[in-house]
């Protein structure tokens, strides 16, 4: 049996990311020697009490209860063990991750932390267990790539931030130039939460915007969490740009903001959400306010086939308003550690 403080070659790295991209892999998620063991295979699950991380925490089980009715893998069962952590200090995520390593799991799976990224790696220590993670963020995948033979174990299963950036404008160009939409002018408004995360979606956005036939107008910042919407109704009112990009990931105030703004909207301007609007609550607090508005997110469900037959099993489970982001990214993480 390896150690689990055993550091793999460059070789061995290489081929094992390889294969994690191109299919499941083969083995399970430790020791092939370990196989044999009739112990169940211990996944954690770090989901914080909030929208996003209760759709992960859903998505999740969905797949550990398919696996474990087919047989498990290689005959042993996979036991899901949920920790909460406090997300949103970095004290929480250092102490939440901490004690997640303390149970030795056999892989540790999450959404996201919004902030101190890199603390959320330093907290393993020498636990070499399998962390993946949707964090969309471009900063963390280069400190895990500057300290691969620290951190070799973990794996980022989603794109980072940047592409939400840098394919806004083509978006753009796309709809306008297919006759979807007319815009009234060219300007782009950019309302943009004050974190690594979202200015990281912002700057993108503003590099990319001279190759596009739009241009930057204004930036608004806003600080998490939005109680008030209206210092930020009043400039998108006094810049009456053609685009507001509202730059924000928090469904719930994203969904307020849909509201105040059809109450008074600016005509003819062409709204995007990014990100908020994968989640359950957006919609149910919403509502009829969102119809006509865009959003994207680069961890989506599909909706072709296979999304929609993903969607059908976990409606099963799960009825009601299905979270189209983390609930798809937990089932097919599980699965790649299978």
């Amino acid at each position: 049996m390896r150690d689990e403080n055993w550091t793999p070659s460059r070789r061995a790295i290489v081929k094992g990311l390889g294969a994690t991209v191109a299919v499941p892999l083969a083995a399970p998620f430790v020791a092939p020697s370990l196989a044999a063991d009739s112990k169940p295979l211990r996944l954690a699950v770090v989901a914080a009490q909030i929208a996003d991380h209760t759709d992960y925490l859903n998505g999740a089980t969905l797949a550990v209860d398919e696996i474990n009715a087919a047989g498990g893998v290689k005959g042993r069962q996979i036991k899901i063990e949920h920790h909460d952590c406090d997300i949103f200090t970095p004290d929480g995520i250092q102490a939440g991750y901490r004690a997640v390593v303390d149970t030795k799991p056999d892989a540790i799976g999450s959404a996201f932390v919004p902030l101190a990224r890199q603390t959320m790696l330093e907290a393993l220590g020498d636990y070499k267990a399998p962390l993946l993670t949707g964090d969309t963020n471009m900063d963390l995948i280069t400190f895990a790539k500057k300290n691969r033979d620290k951190y070799w174990n973990y794996f980022q299963v989603d794109p980072p931030e940047i592409y939400y950036g840098r394919m806004f404008p083509k978006f753009l160009d796309q709809v306008a130039a297919g006759g979807v939409w007319k815009p009234t002018n060219n300007k782009v408004h950019i309302i943009r939460e004050q974190n690594n995360y979202n200015m990281q979606i912002a700057k993108e956005v503003v590099e990319t915007l001279p190759s596009s036939k739009f241009e930057l107008a204004t930036i608004t910042d806003i600080q998490y969490p939005m109680q008030d919407w209206g210092p930020v109704m009043q400039a998108i009112k006094k810049i009456q740009a053609g685009v507001i990009m509202l730059d924000y990931w928090v469904g719930a105030e994203e969904a307020a903001f849909c509201q105040e703004f059809v109450a008074d909207p600016v005509k003819g301007a062409l709204v995007y959400i990014q990100y908020g609007a994968s989640q359950p609550e957006f919609l149910n607090v919403a509502g009829g306010a969102a119809e006509g508005m865009v959003w994207s997110t680069v961890l989506g469900v599909y909706d072709d086939a296979q999304g929609a037959e993903f969607r059908k099993k976990y409606a099963a489970k799960h009825p009601g308003v299905i979270g189209l982001c983390y609930t798809g990214s937990a089932y097919d993480t599980v699965y790649i550690l299978k």
